[in-house]
C-alpha cells in the first residue's frame, strides 16, 4: 500500500469520525429519539429534555465529553458494575503501553500487567465485601445426580445433601424440563403483540378473517375477537401445563443446592462429591438473571460431544473466512488486482480510485466480515453446555479474540493460502524468519486497519447508526407501539476482543513500525471517552462477571510480548546480527515465568474467594437482620421463570391483558 492511498483512507475515516461526532452532538439533543442515544436514562426516568424548541437543540456540542468525562471510577462501579470498570481499566492499561513504548518495553509492560492483575484483584475482593448477599454466592449448580429406585430427582438431592451436609445445607430445586411450556409463552407474547398492533391501528375499523385452514376456510369472524379467544385458549393452557410441570413435571438430573453460607457452599464445592466423578458434579450456580435455562437436560456425555462439535464448527469458519482476507490482500495490491481483473486496468489508473480502493476499502470489506463473527461465536458458546450467560459471554470474547488473531493478523501477514500457513507451522525453526520478513510489509494494511475498524467502528458506537435505524423504522414505518422498551446490555464478548488486537499491533509493530502507535493513541483515548459515555446513558448491565474478563486481558497481552519476542529474534537475525538475537531469546522465558507467577498470584482470586474472605463476609451477616428474610427468599429463588406468574405491561390506550398471570 502507497503512502497516498494510506493518507486517503485516514482522511476518509477522520471525515466519517467527525460527521458522527457532529451528528451525535445534535441527535443526542431531540427527545423524539432520547431513546435510541439515551435509552438507560429513560428508563431510570433522569432525561431531562423537554419537547419545547430550542436553537441550542440544532447546535452541535462537546458538553457529553465532559459529563463522560467527570464520574469517578467509583460512580462507574456503582451504576454499571465491574465489568464497565474492566474495559475502561483495559483501555487505561493500553494508553500505558503505548506510551511506554520507547523505553525498556518488556519490563514495563510486565510491570503494568503485574499492577493491573493485583488492582483488579484487590477491586474483586473489595466488590464482595461491599456487596449485599447475593444467591450465588449461597448456591451451586449440581449435574449428574443419579436416580436411585422408587425416588426422584428431588428425593436423591435431599436425601445426599441431608447425609453429607447436614449442618449447612438449606433447600434445592429441582430443574425440570419446560421446553413445551416455553414454546406456549413464546407463542403468547407474539400473539399478544400482534392483538396490541391490531388495537392501535384503527380501533373503530373492524377486521375480518376466516377461522378455518390457513385463514381461508370457514366462517368470517371479527379478527380482534379471534385473537382474543385464541389468547384465552393459550392462557389456560399454559396454566394447566405449569400446574402439571409444578405437580407431576419431568425432572432433569440437574439441581440448585443452596446452603445456610458461602461457606458452606464453597465446602461443596471444591470437594469431589462421588466416587465416580461424573456424578454429582458441583459448580457455582450464576445469579438467577444470569441462568441460561435451555441447556440444562444434557448430559455429561451431550455436553462433551457439543463442545467438540463447537471445536469443528470454529476451525471450519478459521478455514472459510481465508476467503475474504485473500480477497482483501488483492484488492491492497494494485499489481495483483489488475492481473486478476485487467478490465479494471483503466479505472485504477485514476489516482483517487486507487488509493481508494487500496487504502481504504480492504480494511473496510474485512471489518464487514468481521462483524458477523461475534454473534456467530456467542450462538456456538450458547450450545457448549454453559449455564449462565456471564459464561457465554466470556468463551465468546475467548473465541472472537483467537479467531481475530488468526484470521486478521497472521493471516494478512502470510498473505497465502491455507496450506502455506500450515506449511510455516510444521517447520517452527523458520517461523521468526518469516514473520520478520511479512510482519513489517503489511504495516500500512493495519495502520489502515485501525483507522477503519478503530477510529470509525469506535465513532460509529457513538452514534448508534443501527439502533437509530430501527428506531426510524419503528415510528413511521410500523404500528408496533405495544413493543416492550429494552435498554441494551454492553457487548463484551465483541469490544474487549478489538481492542486487544489493536493492543498485539501496538506491541508488536513498535519497534518495526511505530507510526502506528499515534494511531493506536488516537484509538485509545476516543474509546476512552466514548465507551464511558455509553456506558454511563445507553447500556445497563444484565449480569456481572466479578471481572472475569481480566485474565482474558493478561493472557492476550502475554501472547502479544512473546509475538513481539519472535519477531525480533528473526528481525535480528535477518540483520546479520547473531549476537543481538541471542540476547533476546531470554525474554520469552521470563516473560513466561512472570506469567506463571501471576497465574499463581492472582488467577485463584477470579476462580472462586478465598476462605479468609467468606468467612469474614459471614461473620457480618451474623449481625444482619435481613439474612433471615433472605434465606427464606432463596429458597425459591432459583425456580425456572417459565413456571412462574408473569404479566405482560399495559399498552399506550391503558388495556391490560391477563396472558400468563395466575388467577
Amino acid at each position: 500500500m502507497i503512502v497516498s492511498a494510506l493518507l486517503t483512507s485516514v482522511g476518509i475515516n477522520l471525515g466519517i469520525c467527525i460527521l458522527f461526532f457532529t451528528l451525535y452532538s445534535i441527535l443526542r439533543k431531540q427527545p423524539e429519539i432520547i431513546n435510541v442515544y439515551a435509552p438507560r436514562l429513560v428508563a431510570e426516568g433522569k432525561s431531562q429534555l423537554k419537547d419545547c424548541f430550542n436553537l441550542e437543540r440544532l447546535l452541535p456540542s462537546a458538553g457529553w465529553v465532559r459529563r463522560a468525562w467527570q464520574p469517578s471510577e467509583e460512580d462507574l462501579l456503582s451504576t454499571s458494575g465491574l465489568d464497565a470498570v474492566v474495559l475502561m481499566r483495559v483501555l487505561i492499561f493500553r494508553l500505558w503501553i503505548h506510551f511506554s513504548a520507547v523505553y525498556a518495553f518488556t519490563g514495563v509492560v510486565c510491570y503494568l500487567l503485574y499492577y493491573e492483575y493485583k488492582y483488579i484483584s484487590s477491586k474483586r475482593i473489595s466488590y464482595f465485601y461491599s456487596s449485599k448477599p447475593q444467591p450465588r454466592q449461597f448456591t451451586l449448580l449440581v449435574r449428574g445426580i443419579p436416580l436411585s429406585a422408587g425416588n426422584s430427582y428431588s428425593d436423591s438431592v435431599e436425601s445426599f445433601f441431608m447425609e453429607y451436609h447436614p449442618s449447612t445445607y438449606l433447600s434445592h430445586m429441582v430443574v425440570r424440563r419446560t421446553n413445551k411450556l416455553q414454546k406456549l409463552i413464546r407463542d403468547g407474547k407474539m400473539l399478544y403483540k400482534r392483538l396490541v398492533d391490531l388495537k392501535s391501528k384503527n380501533p373503530a375499523q373492524k377486521k375480518f378473517t376466516r377461522d378455518g385452514f390457513l385463514g381461508l376456510f370457514g366462517r368470517n369472524v371479527d379478527l380482534v375477537d379471534h385473537y382474543e379467544k385464541k389468547l384465552e385458549d393459550l392462557e389456560e393452557n399454559v396454566r394447566m401445563e405449569q400446574l402439571g410441570l409444578s405437580l407431576t413435571g419431568e425432572e432433569v438430573p440437574a439441581a440448585f443446592v443452596s446452603f445456610k453460607s458461602r461457606y458452606g457452599a464453597a465446602i461443596a464445592l471444591h470437594i469431589q462429591q462421588s466416587i465416580n466423578p461424573t456424578e454429582w458434579i458441583t459448580e457455582q450456580a450464576p445469579e438467577p438473571r444470569d441462568v441460561y435455562w435451555p441447556f440444562f437436560s444434557a448430559s455429561f456425555m451431550q455436553r462433551w460431544v457439543s463442545r467438540l462439535v463447537v471445536f469443528v464448527a470454529c476451525f471450519v469458519l478459521t478455514v472459510l473466512f481465508l476467503i475474504p482476507v485473500v480477497f482483501v490482500q488483492g484488492l491492497a495490491n494494485l499489481q495483483q488486482l489488475e492481473a486478476f481483473l485487467p478490465f479494471l486496468k483503466g479505472i485504477l489508473t485514476i489516482t483517487f480510485v486507487s488509493q481508494v480502493i487500496t487504502g481504504y476499502l480492504p480494511s473496510l470489506i474485512l471489518q464487514l466480515f468481521l462483524k458477523m463473527v461475534p454473534p456467530i461465536m456467542k450462538i456456538l458458546s450458547s450450545m457448549q453446555g454453559y449455564i449462565s450467560n456471564s459464561e457465554i459471554e466470556i468463551s465468546a470474547c475467548k473465541k472472537v479474540l483467537w479467531f481475530t488473531v488468526w484470521n486478521i493478523f497472521f493471516a494478512n501477514v502470510l498473505s497465502g493460502s491455507a496450506f502455506y500457513q500450515f506449511s510455516i507451522i510444521l517447520e517452527p525453526k523458520i517461523i521468526p524468519q518469516k514473520l520478520a520478513i511479512a510482519v513489517p510489509a503489511q504495516a500500512s494494511f493495519f495502520i489502515a486497519y485501525v483507522v477503519t475498524s478503530g477510529w470509525t467502528s469506535v465513532s460509529s458506537e457513538l452514534f448508534r447508526v443501527i439502533p437509530l435505524l430501527n428506531d426510524f423504522i419503528r415510528r413511521h414505518c410500523t404500528s408496533s407501539i405495544g413493543d416492550e422498551f429494552e435498554v441494551p446490555s454492553f457487548p463484551f464478548h465483541s469490544e474487549i476482543p478489538k481492542i486487544l488486537f489493536f493492543g498485539l499491533l501496538g506491541i508488536t509493530y513498535f519497534f518495526l513500525a511505530p507510526l502506528i502507535l499515534p494511531f493506536l493513541l488516537a484509538y485509545y483515548c476516543l474509546g476512552y471517552i466514548i465507551y464511558r459515555n455509553q456506558l454511563l446513558n445507553v447500556y445497563e448491565p444484565k449480569f456481572e462477571t466479578g471481572g472475569k474478563f481480566w485474565p482474558i486481558v493478561h493472557n492476550s497481552t502475554i501472547f502479544s510480548l512473546i509475538l513481539m519476542h519472535i519477531l525480533a529474534v528473526g528481525l535480528f537475525g535477518l540483520k546479520k546480527l547473531p549476537i543481538a538475537s541471542s540476547l533476546c531469546i531470554p525474554l520469552p522465558v521470563l516473560t513466561l515465568l512472570f506469567n506463571e507467577y501471576c497465574r499463581k498470584r492472582f488467577l485463584p482470586i477470579f476462580t472462586a474467594y478465598p476462605a479468609e474472605c467468606l468467612i469474614k463476609k459471614g461473620r457480618e451477616d451474623h449481625n444482619n437482620a435481613a439474612m433471615t428474610d433472605f434465606l427464606d427468599k432463596l429458597v425459591t429463588a432459583y425456580r425456572d421463570p417459565s413456571l412462574m406468574p408473569m404479566q405482560h405491561s399495559s399498552d399506550d390506550e391503558g388495556y391490560t391483558t391477563p396472558l400468563l398471570n395466575s388467577r
